[in-house]
C-alpha cells in the first residue's frame, strides 16, 4: 500500500480513517475497518448512548475481534461540567485499554494532547480552515483533519484543494474529510497531495453500521445536490439527506435565534440546549426510518455510493485503487 505519515504515525496498511459519527459508528464497524487495514474511530456518545454499550467493555469487545490500532473521537466542547469531566474518564479508560490515536474537535485540545501524549499518543485536530489550523498547533496536535465542503455534518466552506494550499505550510500530516464515497475520489484526494482521507458517509451504508436500513437506502438513492445545509441540529451549518420527511422550509435558525448563539453571555447555554436535542434528534433519526420526522446526515460523496457493503470490502476497494 501506500506509505504516507498517517501510516507511519499509526501503523496503517491503509491511510484511511472511518470518521467518528453520532450516532452512526457503533462498534461492529469500528472493528471491521480496522480489521481491514484501515483505522475505525470509536464515537463515544455513540457507542454509549445510541447503542448502549459500556464504553471499556466495548473497547474490549473490538480488541477482541482485532489487534489493529484504533482510535477515539473527543468532543471537548465545554457545554458542561459534567460532559467534561465524563469525556475526561472516557479519555482515561481508552488510554487504559491501549488506544492511541485521538481525533479533536469542537474546541482547545491542549488537555487531550498533554493527556495522551505521556502515553505515545497522537491526537489529530478537526479543522475546517487556517485560522483554527493554528489554534491547535498552539496545543501541539501531530496533525490535522482538514473538513471541506463536501463533508457530511458540519462541514467546511472551503474546497479541498484550497485547504490542502492554505494548510500544508504548517508541516503536520493533513487528512481529507469530505468527498470520497468512491475509490476513485479516495485516490484523487492521496494524489492531490494529502497524507490520509477520512470517510464518513460511505461507511454508513456498510452491512456492520447500525443505522437504520431506510438511512442506507437514502444514501444510495442521493445525489450531490440532495445535500442541504441546516443549522437546526446544532446551531451551526450541518450538511443533510433533503428526503420526503423534511421540512425544508425551516432549514435555518431565525435571526433571534442567531443572535443569542453569538452573544457571549447566550452563546454557551444556546449551544447546550442545542447539543441536547441534536442527541435526541439523532438517535432517533438514524434508529427509525423514514416516517421518522428529523434528519440524516451525510456529504455531498453521496454520489459515489451505490451499494451497501461490507465495511472491509469498502477499504479493500479504497486500498486497490491506490495500485491502478
Amino acid at each position: 500500500m501506500r506509505e504516507t505519515a498517517l501510516t507511519r504515525d499509526l501503523g496503517l496498511d491503509v491511510p484511511l480513517i472511518c470518521g467518528p459519527m453520532y450516532p452512526c459508528s457503533n462498534k461492529e464497524l469500528v472493528a471491521a475497518v480496522s480489521a481491514a487495514g484501515a483505522i475505525g474511530v470509536v464515537q463515544p456518545l455513540s457507542m454509549v448512548f445510541v447503542y448502549g454499550d459500556d464504553f471499556r467493555e466495548g473497547l474490549r469487545w473490538i480488541r477482541q475481534q482485532t489487534d489493529k490500532p484504533i482510535g477515539m473521537n473527543v468532543l471537548i466542547e465545554k457545554s458542561s461540567r459534567v460532559y467534561e469531566e465524563r469525556m475526561r474518564q472516557w479519555v482515561a479508560i481508552a488510554l487504559e485499554e491501549g488506544v492511541r490515536f485521538f481525533i479533536t474537535s469542537l474546541g482547545n485540545p491542549r488537555w487531550v494532547v498533554d493527556t495522551v501524549r505521556p502515553h505515545g499518543g497522537k491526537v489529530y485536530h478537526d479543522v475546517t480552515e487556517r485560522r483554527w489550523a493554528l489554534k491547535a498547533l498552539e496545543a501541539d496536535v501531530d496533525g490535522l483533519i482538514c473538513v471541506n465542503d463536501q463533508a457530511g455534518g458540519h462541514a467546511g466552506q472551503r474546497s479541498a484543494r484550497r485547504l490542502l494550499a492554505d494548510l500544508k505550510d504548517l508541516g503536520k500530516p493533513l487528512i481529507a474529510a469530505g468527498g470520497a464515497g468512491d475509490p476513485e475520489s479516495f485516490k484523487a484526494l492521496l494524489d492531490l497531495g494529502y497524507d490520509g482521507v477520512q470517510v464518513g458517509t460511505r461507511f454508513i451504508a456498510s452491512e456492520e453500521c447500525g443505522a437504520h436500513l431506510d438511512y442506507k437506502q437514502a444514501i444510495l438513492a442521493a445525489q450531490a445536490e440532495d445535500i442541504v445545509m441546516t443549522d437546526r441540529l446544532s446551531g451551526t451549518p450541518c450538511a443533510v439527506i433533503k428526503t420526503p420527511s423534511l421540512d425544508t422550509r425551516h432549514l435555518m435558525t431565525s435571526a433571534p435565534e442567531r443572535f443569542l448563539l453569538k452573544n457571549r453571555r447566550t452563546k454557551y447555554l444556546m449551544r447546550t440546549l442545542y447539543a441536547m436535542r441534536s442527541v435526541w434528534q439523532l438517535k432517533q433519526a438514524s434508529n427509525k426510518g423514514l416516517s421518522y420526522r428529523d434528519v440524516w446526515q451525510a456529504g455531498k460523496s453521496v454520489a459515489g455510493i451505490d451499494a451497501i457493503l461490507p465495511a472491509g470490502e469498502i477499504v479493500r476497494r479504497f486500498a486497490a485503487a491506490l495500485e491502478r
